[in-house]
């Protein structure tokens, strides 16, 4: 069996009909189907092409992709699809939205956070916090809120969420009943020693020693990651022998997930000789330990 813990659809072109003609194609047998909302002061802009023109708001932002779409595709493949949903912090009752979701709709997952606001912000905290007691785990999408240039100055990233290692490390310590599952390039260049220096937002060097993810792995046993999308595959493709041990000493906490269409990050599992005990942790048994079939 192969879950996918990180998908969404009505994203690159995609509906649902054809996120399942890829899932049989590929042998995926069930996804966790995340939103991705776009509050509209933090509207993108540009790049419609590939989302939904039904989810364009009256004042021309662009939700990107609401609960109802996951909830179409689950109703119409069912036991294809698990429901994720994570409603935005500064917009109302944040908590009272995610619960009424669980026992309305069947909502498992609180994810996927995607909102410019620091992960130990207190609105997020009460989220993350009724997420812990209802059983669901939360997926964070993290970009740092600076990057350095070439001359080692500190350079405002606009689309920053979450802020960094350091309000997550917070948001653990005060949720400790809550599962969080990093993710994205805000997350995964703390693999690496050298995260606060490096100018790319997808870091592709060679690691070096020091990187904050491992103590933290280390500290909070309620921190989780998928291995999903340029950011979690690319940053075990920069050492595979590390990837390797990495994957190894973590396979109780770590998930497949891919966030993108394709089967890369299945074939670069092969290819590091895991054992298939953890493989299996990887492919299926994690998530279903999370969110029981």
């Amino acid at each position: 069996m192969i879950i996918d813990s990180h998908l969404h659809v009505e994203y690159c072109g995609l509906d649902d009909h054809a996120v399942v003609a890829e899932m049989d194609k590929l042998g995926i047998d069930i996804a966790w189907l995340l939103t991705w909302y776009i509050p509209p002061a933090e509207d993108l802009g540009g790049g419609l092409t590939t989302l939904s023109p039904l989810h364009v708001r009256p004042d021309g932002t662009h939700a990107v992709i609401p609960l109802s779409s996951l909830l179409r595709a689950r109703d119409r493949y069912p036991g294809r699809f698990v429901a994720g949903y994570c409603p935005c912090p500064a917009e109302g009752d944040a908590p009272a939205l995610f619960e009424a979701a669980y026992h309305m709709h069947g909502v498992r997952v609180c994810g996927e956070w995607s909102y410019r606001m620091l992960l130990d912000d207190p609105r997020a905290i009460e989220l993350f916090r009724m997420a812990g007691r209802l059983g669901c785990p939360v997926v964070l999408h993290m970009d740092v809120p600076y990057l350095v240039n070439e001359e080692g100055k500190r350079v405002y990233q606009e689309y920053w969420y979450g802020g960094t290692v350091l309000n997550l490390e917070r948001a653990l310590q005060a949720c400790p009943e809550t599962i969080i599952i990093g993710h994205s390039p805000g997350f995964w260049r703390e693999i690496s020693g050298d995260a606060a220096s490096d100018p790319a937002q997808y870091p592709k060097g060679p690691l070096v020693p020091g990187g904050r993810l491992h103590r933290m792995f280390d500290e909070y046993p309620n921190l989780w990651a998928d291995l999903s999308a340029n950011s979690g595959l690319g940053a075990l493709k920069r050492d595979p022998d590390h990837a390797r041990e990495f994957i190894i000493r973590l396979a109780d906490r770590l998930l497949f997930g891919r966030d993108q269409f394709g089967f890369e990050l299945y074939h670069f599992l092969h290819s590091l000789d895991l054992p298939d005990a953890v493989l299996n942790k990887l492919l299926h048994e994690n998530a279903q330990r999370l969110v029981p079939l």
